[in-house]
């Protein structure tokens, strides 16, 4: 088990590439099984959740070979339909598999998917859909057992929350299955764009990707392509968190403004400067930061979830109260204990967390509980008095591409122990 080591008090400088986007090249990668044909996928992140995706294509018969950020994956291969319990527990986005494993092969047998304990992430929604689509679903011992042996069927789907995976899933399921499928209350979040872009590039027919409503007409057969992921808008957020926190100033390379525009706005209200020029970022932090009142979480455009713990270790050296509201998972405040073993000064109440910035944290021992809760004990890290120690460092690896390389490019004091 790994651990990272942060000595705090050290100002950031420097220019910085934003990775490749892990919640883009998950479903991506998912969706090149239901190819022929090479697909090169440019810009895809060196992370251990994308790691395991490969690993699953690799068991299920598909050729993949990694050459730095780019992917060759080639499924023409394919030959079985099952994904072994230990593959399918080292991630949550594993689920997004279901769709194009069905839909390739008329068959899947998958195990209940892992990840981080942030809350409730049914796949009840995920199941229904396919199940609306003709699929036959049966669940025995902890597995699904999945049929579709005349192939699937487009049909309207109406989501009764806009999850990003089951957007994701019923998009890839549908560009095979004969006839139209309609997604009502269809995710948004750019990702879903990046995915309706790469099949579409493979030979799909989808329209409206990005709006509340997603059609998919049926095809009778998917190329391999070539696609580059956007950039990760979460790690963008994460590392101007990072610059925010150390009264600092950086640039970030590559992103696309667009994606962070409920972001952005916090950061200044919380008194950076931004200039955006270019695909490039520049932020410039106060010496202290503002306190950012309230930010609630909520489906894109709103502000993304997955921001809200590395936001929340910010404000906790920010000057006054800043109110959160976590809206999409129940359980995303395990950070929250850790945090106060450095001296801030938080108080939880349902999805409800109230932050009393403090002049100083300290440096202390804490443990990661999962991946953007560990990205936040970094961020405090940074601006603590002394030696902060990070267990648990594989769950920021899940999504953070060599954070201690990055951060000490930019002249962090931290290493990986």
């Amino acid at each position: 088990m790994s651990k990272l080591l942060v000595t705090g008090g050290k100002k950031l400088d420097g220019e910085v590439e934003v990775q490749g986007a892990k919640n883009s090249a998950l479903p991506i990668i998912a969706a090149s099984i239901l190819t022929k044909g090479e697909n090169v996928i440019y810009n895809c992140p060196s992370l251990s959740d994308v790691d395991a995706s490969v690993n699953i294509l690799r068991y299920l018969g598909c050729a993949v070979t990694r050459y730095g950020k780019t992917l060759l994956i080639s499924c023409d291969g394919i030959n079985r339909f099952d994904v072994p319990d230990e593959l399918m527990r080292k991630t949550r986005s594993s689920i997004v598999l279901l769709g194009a494993v069905l839909a390739r092969t008329g068959r899947a047998r998958l195990s209940f998917p892992g990840g981080c304990e942030i809350g409730s992430r049914p796949i009840d929604l995920h199941l229904n859909s396919l199940r609306e689509m003709g699929a036959d679903i049966r669940e025995k011992h902890g597995y699904l057992e999945c049929f579709a042996p005349k192939g699937l069927y487009g049909t309207k789907i109406t989501l009764s929350f806009p999850s990003v995976g089951a957007t994701e899933d019923i998009m890839i399921a549908a560009c095979l299955a004969k006839g139209t499928t309609t997604i009502i209350n269809a995710a948004r979040e750019p990702e879903i764009c990046d995915l309706a872009d790469y099949l579409n590039s493979c030979g799909a027919d989808i329209s409206g990707a990005g709006e509340g409503i997603v059609v998919i007409e049926g095809v009778g057969s998917l190329s391999g392509s070539v696609h580059t992921v956007i950039p990760d808008r979460i790690v963008a957020a994460t590392l101007m968190s990072c610059a925010a926190v150390t009264g600092s100033k950086i640039v970030l390379n590559g992103i696309i403004s667009s994606h962070l525009a409920a972001i952005i706005p916090t950061f200044k209200s919380a008194g950076c400067r931004i200039r955006i020029s270019d695909g490039n970022l520049e932020i410039t932090a106060p010496e202290r930061l503002k306190s950012m009142k309230t930010i609630r979480t909520m489906p894109f455009p709103g502000f993304p979830t997955d921001a809200q713990a590395p936001m929340l270790a910010a404000s906790c050296v920010a000057d006054g109260t800043t109110v959160f509201v976590e809206n999409i998972f129940e359980n995303r405040y395990r950070h929250v204990p850790e945090l106060v073993r450095m001296g801030a000064n938080v108080k939880t109440e349902g999805k409800v967390a109230v932050v009393e910035g403090v002049n100083m944290l300290y440096g202390a021992s804490v443990e990661a509980p999962d991946l953007r809760g560990g990205a936040a004990l970094v961020i405090a890290g940074l601006c603590a008095d002394g030696k902060t120690e990070i267990g648990g460092a594989e769950y920021i690896e899940r999504g953070y591409e060599c954070i201690e390389l990055v951060l000490s490019t930019l002249g962090a004091d931290i290493k990986k122990i």
